[in-house]
């Protein structure tokens, strides 16, 4: 069953997103910060992960940085979801290996996880 780990230091976001993939058959779980977030990933090495960059502890480029520095870290798929959508910001996320960038509020929950989805077949 595919994995996906959420990273999202807004908790109520966070359990409704972890809610509907479950209901779509996919495994979920949550850390509410960066660093949270990388123990729980290399505990339970996720299919995906969903991260926020503002994130408390380690930011989300600092959690990218240190899945690159990572070679079992470095092979799980990444997907932005940040209110940020400056070019630069979505430029520097590409960069340190995400695959996709989407701005939380112009973007439906159903629609991100139509997303998440395809990344996972």
């Amino acid at each position: 069953m595919a994995k996906v780990l959420i990273i999202e230091d807004d908790e109520f976001l966070s359990k409704i997103y972890a809610t509907k993939l479950k209901q779509e058959g996919i495994d979920a779980d949550f850390a509410l910060d960066g660093v949270q977030g990388l123990e729980k990933m290399r505990a339970n090495k996720p299919s995906l992960i969903l991260l926020d960059l503002i994130l408390p502890k380690k930011d989300g480029f600092g959690v990218l940085e240190e899945m690159q520095g990572d070679a079992q870290l470095k092979k799980i798929q990444v997907i932005i979801l940040s209110n940020l959508g400056q070019e630069s910001d979505i430029e520097r996320g590409k960069k340190l290996g995400a695959k996709e960038f989407i701005v939380k509020s112009d973007t439906s929950i159903q629609a991100v996880v139509k997303k998440i989805k395809s990344y996972l077949k």
